[in-house]
Protein backbone atom coordinates (compact mmCIF):
# COMPACT_ATOMS: atom_id res chain seq x y z
CA UNK A 1 0.00 0.00 0.00
CA UNK A 2 2.87 2.90 1.18
CA UNK A 3 4.84 1.56 -2.10
CA UNK A 4 1.74 2.12 -4.28
CA UNK A 5 1.42 5.52 -2.98
CA UNK A 6 5.06 6.58 -3.27
CA UNK A 7 5.32 5.18 -6.78
CA UNK A 8 2.16 7.39 -7.57
CA UNK A 9 3.72 10.14 -5.57
CA UNK A 10 6.62 10.02 -7.28
CA UNK A 11 5.68 9.68 -10.83
CA UNK A 12 3.32 12.68 -10.53
CA UNK A 13 5.82 15.19 -9.03
CA UNK A 14 8.27 14.01 -12.04
CA UNK A 15 5.10 14.79 -14.57
CA UNK A 16 5.15 17.76 -13.00
CA UNK A 17 8.79 18.81 -13.38
CA UNK A 18 9.41 17.37 -16.81
CA UNK A 19 6.18 19.77 -17.94
CA UNK A 20 7.01 22.62 -15.99
CA UNK A 21 10.30 23.15 -17.57
CA UNK A 22 8.30 22.46 -21.42
CA UNK A 23 6.01 25.28 -20.25
CA UNK A 24 8.74 27.49 -19.31
CA UNK A 25 10.81 26.98 -22.37
CA UNK A 26 7.40 27.57 -24.37
CA UNK A 27 6.76 31.08 -22.09
CA UNK A 28 10.43 31.70 -22.60
CA UNK A 29 10.35 31.70 -26.49
CA UNK A 30 6.71 33.40 -26.18
CA UNK A 31 7.99 35.94 -23.82
CA UNK A 32 5.15 34.93 -21.60
CA UNK A 33 5.38 35.24 -17.53
CA UNK A 34 8.23 32.72 -16.47
CA UNK A 35 8.39 29.39 -14.03
CA UNK A 36 10.38 30.86 -11.46
CA UNK A 37 13.42 28.56 -11.17
CA UNK A 38 13.16 28.53 -7.17
CA UNK A 39 10.01 26.13 -8.20
CA UNK A 40 11.78 24.17 -10.76
CA UNK A 41 14.32 22.97 -8.14
CA UNK A 42 11.16 22.66 -5.70
CA UNK A 43 10.08 20.25 -8.32
CA UNK A 44 13.32 18.46 -8.22
CA UNK A 45 14.20 18.26 -4.97
CA UNK A 46 10.50 16.89 -3.87
CA UNK A 47 11.54 13.64 -6.07
CA UNK A 48 11.18 14.98 -9.87
CA UNK A 49 14.67 15.61 -10.80
CA UNK A 50 14.60 12.87 -13.25
CA UNK A 51 11.37 14.02 -14.65
CA UNK A 52 13.13 17.00 -14.45
CA UNK A 53 16.06 16.46 -15.94
CA UNK A 54 14.29 14.75 -19.17
CA UNK A 55 12.41 17.94 -19.54
CA UNK A 56 16.14 20.04 -19.48
CA UNK A 57 17.26 17.06 -22.48
CA UNK A 58 13.72 16.87 -24.47
CA UNK A 59 13.21 20.64 -24.49
CA UNK A 60 16.95 21.87 -24.74
CA UNK A 61 15.71 23.82 -21.43
CA UNK A 62 18.25 25.78 -19.10
CA UNK A 63 20.99 23.38 -20.36
CA UNK A 64 23.76 26.50 -20.55
CA UNK A 65 23.06 27.30 -16.94
CA UNK A 66 25.59 26.45 -14.84
CA UNK A 67 23.29 25.35 -11.72
CA UNK A 68 21.07 23.39 -13.46
CA UNK A 69 23.41 21.75 -15.71
CA UNK A 70 25.21 20.65 -11.80
CA UNK A 71 22.51 20.76 -9.36
CA UNK A 72 20.00 18.98 -11.54
CA UNK A 73 21.90 15.84 -12.03
CA UNK A 74 23.13 16.28 -8.01
CA UNK A 75 20.07 15.86 -6.71
CA UNK A 76 19.09 13.13 -8.81
CA UNK A 77 22.28 11.16 -7.25
CA UNK A 78 21.38 12.20 -3.70
CA UNK A 79 17.52 11.00 -4.38
CA UNK A 80 19.19 7.81 -5.61
CA UNK A 81 21.70 7.44 -3.01
CA UNK A 82 18.65 7.79 -0.25
CA UNK A 83 16.72 5.28 -1.72
CA UNK A 84 19.80 2.22 -1.89
CA UNK A 85 20.26 3.84 1.72
CA UNK A 86 16.59 3.03 2.46
CA UNK A 87 16.10 0.17 0.75
CA UNK A 88 19.23 -1.95 2.53
CA UNK A 89 18.14 -0.58 5.79
CA UNK A 90 14.49 -1.46 5.19
CA UNK A 91 14.93 -5.14 4.08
Amino acid sequence: MILKLLIGYLLIINLTGFISMGRDKRRAISHGPRTPEKRLFAYALLGGSLGSLLGMSVYRHKIRHLKFTVGMPLILLLQLAVAVAAAVYFK
